[in-house]
C-alpha cells in the first residue's frame, strides 16, 4: 500500500476572497497565494487590494484585484462575471454593530442585513451558477461567527444575519451537493481585526474574554485563514453543511 498525504494544496485553482483588502479577508487571499492558488481579491476599495496583490506577487503568487460593493446586487453581478471561471469562494465581506436590541434602528437593520445577508447570498448564488454551468466541483466558504451559533448580547442584529448565513449555508450544500459544490461555514470567535479594533482598545475587556476562552487567547487572522484554506482543498473533499468553529474553544462549553 502506497502512503498519500491529505491534499491541502490550491494549485490550479481561482479563488474569490471578498472582503479582502484587511483582517480575515487578506489573512485568507495570502494563505490561498500561499497554496498555490490565483486568488482573486476583492474589496469596495481598490488601495487596500493594491496592497495586499503586491504582497502576493512579491513572493510569486498570482493574484487579480476587482474591486466592487457587496452590498450592491448589480455591481456584486458585474464584478462576479468579470472574474471569470472560479473553482472557490470564500464570502467573507461583512459588517458588525453593537448596539442593545431595544436600540436597534432600522436604517442599522437595512445596512447589517443588506451586507451580511442579502449580499453574501447573491455573491454565492452568482459564483454558485458560475460553477454549476461550467461543471465546476467546486468549494465554497462562508465566513460566518460564533454568533451564528449561540446569542450575542448588544449585538442582535449581527447575530441574526450570522444566524441566517448559517442557515443559508446548510440549505446551499443540501442544493449543491450534487452538482459536487461542497459549502460550509468557518465561525470565528472574537479576531484581533480592524472592526474589532474599539474592543481592543478596551484593556479591562480584552482581559475578561481571555479569561472566558479555554486557550487563553484572542484569535488572530491568520487563525481563520487555515481553516478557511482547508475547506477549500481536496483535503476536505467529503466535508459539506458543516460549521466549524474557530473560538479558542468558547463554544465547547
Amino acid at each position: 500500500m502506497t502512503l498519500a498525504a491529505p491534499d491541502f494544496r490550491l494549485d490550479g485553482r481561482r479563488i474569490l476572497v471578498t472582503g479582502a483588502s484587511r483582517g480575515i479577508g487578506r489573512a485568507i487571499a495570502l494563505a490561498a497565494a500561499a497554496s498555490g492558488a490565483e486568488v482573486v481579491i476583492a474589496a469596495r476599495r481598490r488601495a487596500g487590494l493594491d496592497e495586499v496583490a503586491a504582497l502576493i506577487d512579491r513572493d510569486g503568487g498570482r493574484s487579480t484585484t476587482l474591486p466592487f460593493d457587496a452590498a450592491d446586487a448589480a455591481d456584486i453581478r458585474r464584478a462576479v462575471a468579470m472574474a471569470g471561471p472560479l473553482d472557490g469562494l470564500v464570502n467573507n465581506a461583512g459588517s458588525v454593530t453593537r448596539e442593545p436590541f431595544l436600540e436597534a434602528s432600522e436604517s442599522e437593520m437595512d445596512r447589517v442585513l443588506g451586507l451580511n445577508v442579502k449580499g453574501a447570498t447573491i455573491v454565492a448564488q452568482e459564483v454558485a451558477r458560475g460553477m454549476a454551468r461550467a461543471g465546476t466541483k467546486g468549494a465554497i466558504v462562508n465566513i460566518a461567527s460564533v454568533a451564528g451559533l449561540v446569542g450575542a448580547r448588544n449585538r442582535s442584529l449581527y447575530a441574526a444575519t450570522k444566524h441566517a448565513l448559517m442557515g443559508l449555508t446548510r440549505a446551499m450544500a443540501l442544493e449543491l451537493g450534487p452538482l459536487g459544490i461542497r459549502v460550509n461555514a468557518v465561525c470565528p470567535g472574537l479576531v484581533n481585526t480592524p472592526l474589532a479594533a474599539d474592543l481592543m482598545a478596551d484593556e479591562a475587556f480584552v482581559a475578561a474574554t481571555r479569561k472566558r476562552i479555554p486557550l487563553g487567547r484572542i484569535m488572530e487572522p491568520d487563525d481563520i485563514a487555515g481553516p478557511a484554506v482547508f475547506l477549500l482543498s481536496a483535503a476536505s473533499s467529503g466535508i459539506t453543511g458543516i460549521a466549524l468553529p474557530v473560538d479558542g474553544g468558547v463554544t465547547a462549553e
